[in-house]
């Protein structure tokens, strides 16, 4: 995938940050994701995310561990290997509940895992550009793309009037790649420390 142009805002507070994302997606421009140190409630909303489709994908992994375990054991104990263990019937479902219950659970919880990492773009080995790197410690990035230079010089004035502290132009891969991060896209470097601190340590 080809490199693209982003205009990077950060904020230090949630409530400009619900503000600029609001008046970005109303005035049509196109947003890329937004960092957030920890889950924000209804930034999904303002963000115009839909809901996501992981409890149906649950539900489904669950159903098709139910028919596996009541169709295996149905097989093995009443076609393939039928036997009479104290008088009980070869398809005794009361007996099947526990095997049946058990097998749901695994198929639902390792297939939700699974679908999870998929939509995420997460596992080993994969990596992704970072943006901020204090995305995931104290402040929320908001990060637009920049389609041509006339999109980025109104968005770098927009979002330097929207409370941000800090706002700088990228131009990064906007998909994930396999293997050891390039030096062109790492850029999580050690932080700044202000002057006023140096004395501090001293």
């Amino acid at each position: 995938m080809a490199n693209k142009k982003f205009v990077v805002a950060c904020f230090d507070d949630e409530a400009p940050l619900f503000e600029a994302v609001k008046n970005v997606r109303s005035e049509g421009y196109k947003l890329h994701d937004v960092y957030t140190p920890y889950p924000v409630h209804g930034l999904d909303y303002a963000m115009g995310l839909r809901q996501t489709s992981l409890h149906t994908a649950g539900f489904i992994y669950g159903i098709a561990g139910t028919i596996t375990a009541l169709a295996g054991m149905s097989w093995i104990f009443v076609k393939d290997w039928p036997q009479v263990y104290g008088g009980k019937p070869h398809f005794a479902l009361p007996a099947f509940i526990p095997i049946t219950f058990e097998l749901t659970v695994l198929f639902s919880a390792v297939g939700m895992v699974l679908t999870y990492c998929w939509l995420c773009q997460l596992a080993p080995f994969v990596k992704k550009h970072h943006f901020h790197p204090r995305a995931t410690d104290d402040l929320f990035v908001m990060v637009l793309e920049a389609p041509d230079a006339a999109t980025e010089n109104e968005l770098v004035e927009k979002m330097k009037n929207s409370g941000t502290v800090e706002v700088e132009v990228q131009e990064a891969n906007p998909g994930w790649w396999w293997g050891r991060y390039d030096k062109e896209q790492q850029i999580i470097k050690e932080p700044k420390v202000p002057k006023e601190w140096a004395s501090l340590e001293n």
